[in-house]
């Protein structure tokens, strides 16, 4: 690429990040430091950045990059240490971004496995041995929340506390590395979280700082879908960026908030079809994901959602949809059971939970009055930890960091719709609307 061409491409990406920096319409305070981090000294075909997740009934997918672009994407695991009884072969990819190429990328699936299982495994045939716990096949089971994680010391604290919580499956609304463009910063996050992604399956959707995109010159999200392969195709899906799966009792949703979401769109009609599938007889909860919030008190990114929410609430209400969880606002904020921008008790419970550490900082001014729908907000760093305790009854708690002291600042009791007179009146309802071209 010519020196000229390559000084554009520099001004572009500046101009870019520097527009999406000075949109906001509140005042961050100073954030803490981002981590630096080491050189990395292992051999080029050890393992780096292994992460897990669910592909599937009974099925992981393992993901890992290394420097060695003649290693094998194969995974050997067993039930005791450094003995091996399975194997399994994955694909790998890799990709380009200017001056920037990535390790290659392993993506291996492995299993069937037994659930509520301690596995131990060894990715490409050498370097360190990890371990997985594969999630319960019936309830109680445990959610870790946190999304906008960035790579700050903030960050660390999050997920220092977040290994504290005996969680099954960690679920992430957008906005992971805060890469922006910086292509390393993609693989010191796949470090950072690492100890904890590689032994639990970390189930991701994406966020506007996962677009990357540049017009013309690069599409968007080709770092994050090359990294964080999800179940889509599982799930009937065609784009890593909506899919669904199953776990325990719970059918989760995770939608894309940048990608079309209108009625003619390929994720209306797949979620349509997702929803009309779901068995609330085998999967009593409902949970839906994604990043930009819909109810929203906080001044930050107000009115983002309302085109999302035009479009797909009908459907999510249609289908007694239990809980909504967002990020996107760098604060946190519970809702009652809303539909339609007021409280409704057939509503959905949303939960704004952006504050997982991002270098941005908190969004701290909110709007006065506080809506009737908006239960607790507060702008501090922290996660959530969702405990579907059976089918009916569930615990969502709020952990602020709280100067790396744990601290429960929210807690609730939540009912799920399963039984109720709201599911009744809306299975007629959903059969309609669901049914609708």
């Amino acid at each position: 690429m010519e020196p000229k061409l390559i000084m554009m491409v520099l001004l572009v990406i500046l101009a870019l990040v520097t527009a999406t920096a000075t949109t906001s319409e509140y005042i961050r305070p100073l954030p803490r430091k981002t981590l630096q981090f080491p050189w990395n000294s292992k051999p080029s075909s050890h393992p780096q950045q292994v992460h897990i997740s669910l592909a599937g009934d009974k099925h992981i997918r393992v993901t890992w990059v290394t420097n060695d672009k003649s290693s094998s994407s194969i995974v050997e695991y067993g039930i005791s240490t450094k003995n091996y009884s399975s194997k399994a072969q994955g694909e790998s990819t890799s990709y380009s971004y200017f001056l920037y190429s990535s390790g290659k990328i392993h993506h291996t699936v492995i299993g069937p496995l037994e659930d509520d299982t301690l596995y131990f495994y060894r990715c490409g045939g050498e370097g360190t041995e990890f371990q997985l716990k594969t999630p319960r096949s019936q309830f109680p089971i445990t959610f870790a929340v946190a999304g906008d994680l960035g790579q700050t010391e903030w960050t660390k604290s999050t997920l220092d506390h977040i290994e504290q919580c005996k969680y099954d499956v960690h679920l992430l609304p957008g906005d992971l590395s805060y890469a922006d463009y910086m292509q390393h910063k993609w693989d010191t996050f796949g470090d950072l979280v690492q100890p904890l992604a590689s032994s639990r399956p970390w189930m991701v959707t994406q966020g506007n700082h996962e677009k990357e995109n540049i017009p013309i010159l690069k599409d968007g999200f080709v770092s994050y879908n090359s990294r964080w392969k999800m179940p889509y195709e599982e799930s009937g899906s065609s784009s890593n960026l909506y899919y669904s799966f199953d776990v325990a009792g719970v059918h989760a949703i995770m939608l894309g908030s940048y990608t079309d979401y209108d009625k003619y769109s390929d994720q209306y009609n797949w979620l349509k079809a997702d929803l009309s599938a779901v068995d609330r007889e085998r999967t009593p909860w409902l949970l839906v994901l994604f990043h930009v919030p819909w109810y929203n008190s906080n001044n930050a990114h107000q009115g983002e959602g309302d085109d999302m929410m035009a479009a797909m609430e009908p459907l999510l209400y249609a289908a007694g949809v239990d809980i909504v969880l967002a990020g996107h606002v760098h604060a946190y904020e519970r809702s009652k059971r809303v539909y339609n921008g007021k409280s409704d008790p057939c509503g959905a419970f949303h939960i704004t939970i952006g504050d997982g550490g991002n270098r941005e900082g908190l969004a701290h001014k909110y709007r006065e009055p506080q809506p009737e729908w908006s239960i607790f907000r507060e702008a501090s760093f922290g996660h959530g930890e969702l405990k579907i305790v059976n089918s009916t009854h569930a615990f969502w708690s709020w952990h602020r960091n709280d100067d790396d002291e744990q601290v429960r600042s929210d807690q609730v009791w939540i009912t799920s719709l399963i039984g109720s007179q709201c599911l009744a009146e809306k299975s007629r309802k959903q059969r309609k609307i669901l049914s609708e071209p």
